[in-house]
């Protein structure tokens, strides 16, 4: 029998209720060598859900594994069709206050690096440099034959031109970019091979029950290793792929502080949990250390 990923978690221990002081992250900013770990809420406030907040998309949706996506030519038939449509909402959304922030504090060196588990290229486009991606990109696709890369804007071109008068309305948009659409919606959905070799196309994400690769693991070891504390940013922590850094930080007397609006599974290794909308109180903390301009465009 398939074993399926860790999807969903429930705290088996008191933890300490969230906080609204901002000043240890100030303070953990002023210092420097702050490496921060992102996940799904920080882009809620662009228009993207996260999976596991209030109105989290876990609530209506499971999201595409790896193990299905490769198993049946159905599965990824249903998967490109519901991921074409999203990507079109997808791809307009825009860094909000909170991406910004993060790219002023590191414009003004305080920051030791950033580690996103989003996939949504939202860090970048807010000014952010040498982002390490580690669950990868929705804007790139892979062939699972012979590894070719190729932009997803050029697979976008070739799925409307093999499948003109998709317009089907979607329930909903999702973290990985997937639209809510039932079986009838895509039945019809034609899906194009890689342009190279004829392979399998797959965007260059870790879909759940995927491993993060070695190497990406590796560096982002390295950079916990560097860094003096972990700044973690809208993540439940749920899945080890960041649950693990967190650990590593705080076996090594790294302080971890967490601004999630709800408990996380990481909240046992930290110094606080700030439990304030992502916007609200990285500006509020840009504030206080003088730097301006993060609420703007």
């Amino acid at each position: 029998m398939r074993m399926r990923p860790t999807l969903s978690w429930t705290p088996t221990e008191d933890l300490p209720p969230g906080s609204t002081d901002l000043e240890p992250v100030a303070e953990a900013l002023s210092t420097g060598g702050v490496l921060v770990l992102s996940g799904a809420g920080l882009s809620t406030e662009s228009g993207i859900p996260d999976y596991r907040g209030e109105g989290g998309s876990l609530n209506r949706h499971t999201p595409m594994t790896y193990q299905d996506f490769t198993a049946t030519a159905q599965a990824r038939r249903r998967y490109w069709a519901r991921s074409h449509l999203g990507w079109r909402t997808f791809g307009r959304a825009r860094p909000n206050s909170g991406h910004r922030a993060v790219a002023a504090f590191a414009r003004h060196g305080l920051l030791s690096g950033v580690i996103t588990q989003n996939v949504d290229g939202l860090h970048q486009a807010a000014g952010s440099e040498d982002v390490v991606e580690l669950h990868g990109s929705l804007d790139r696709v892979v062939c699972l034959s012979c590894g070719a890369l190729s932009p997803r804007r050029e697979l976008a071109r070739r799925l409307e031109e093999a499948n003109a008068g998709f317009e089907p309305v979607a329930a909903g948009i999702n973290p990985d970019g997937d639209a809510d659409l039932t079986d009838e919606q895509v039945e019809d959905f034609r899906v194009v091979p890689c342009a190279v070799c004829g392979g399998v196309l797959k965007p260059d994400v870790v879909f759940f029950g995927e491993a993060v690769p070695p190497r990406r693991v590796e560096h982002c070891r390295e950079l916990v290793r560097e860094a003096a504390s972990l700044l973690v940013l809208g993540s439940s922590l749920t899945v080890m792929s960041g649950l693990r850094f967190v650990r590593q930080a705080a076996r090594a007397g790294k302080p971890v502080l967490i601004v999630n609006l709800d408990p996380t599974r990481g909240d046992r290794h930290a110094v606080t949990r700030v439990a304030l909308p992502l916007g609200t109180a990285l500006t509020a903390v840009a504030g206080r250390l003088g730097i301006p301009g993060p609420a703007g465009v």
